[in-house]
């Protein structure tokens, strides 16, 4: 901003602005996250008794994922955005 502009100027639009990180690409965090929300939802819809039945489900679902070859189809456009998250968006008219 100090580039840009005089230095009130800078420090003046820097005060009206909320800047968040957001990463080109998902970050292997948000990946893992997804990820272990899946197997949440399809392998622990009830109680599981003992650490070898876990294991045995974990790794059911490990190799299916596996062999399904299943991916997180990480793509999120500014265009998406506006259309998603219409109320953050202002319009202008």
């Amino acid at each position: 901003m100090y580039a840009a502009f005089p230095a009130e100027e800078a420090r003046r639009l820097t005060e009206k602005l909320e800047i968040h990180l957001t990463p080109k690409h998902g970050s292997w965090l948000n990946m893992a996250e997804i990820e272990l929300s899946i197997l949440a939802c399809q392998c622990f819809g009830e109680r599981i008794s003992s650490k070898e039945e876990l294991a045995q489900r974990v790794g059911a679902w490990h190799d299916q994922r596996n062999q399904a070859q299943a991916q997180i189809n990480w793509r999120f456009k500014a265009t998406d955005a506006r259309m998603k998250l219409k109320r953050l968006y202002p319009t202008f008219d």
